[in-house]
């Protein structure tokens, strides 16, 4: 499990290829400066419900990988994530997409 840390504040644990593709998104956002909210569900020992947190160019924020090894990366998920990231509702786990693109390592 890989860890997104947000404004030293917020640390939310996610597997280490969820937070790949999030990283992908979230980066290509904040590189336009496209400020945007950010919601995960809660995990039950934490209280279940939700978090969100506005992210912005100048956010301080840290993805920290359990495993050393880049996770691959799907191209129809990470399309999927920038279309929810793009919403008036802001990005948010969508599931991962079955397709030809499944395990595509994608690069640069």
């Amino acid at each position: 499990m890989g860890r997104f840390n947000y404004d030293s504040v917020v640390k939310v644990e996610f597997d280490d290829r969820v937070l790949a593709h999030l990283q992908v998104v979230i980066s290509q956002k904040l590189r336009r400066g496209e400020p945007f909210p950010f919601t995960w569900r809660n995990d039950p020992s934490t209280g279940d419900g939700r978090t969100t947190v506005w992210l912005h160019p100048n956010a301080t924020i840290v993805y920290k990988y359990h495993g050393s090894r880049q996770p691959a990366l799907n191209r129809a998920w990470l399309e999927a994530l920038t279309q929810a990231a793009n919403s008036t509702a802001g990005l948010y786990l969508v599931p991962e997409p079955e397709g030809p693109y499944t395990g595509e390592v994608l690069t640069g």
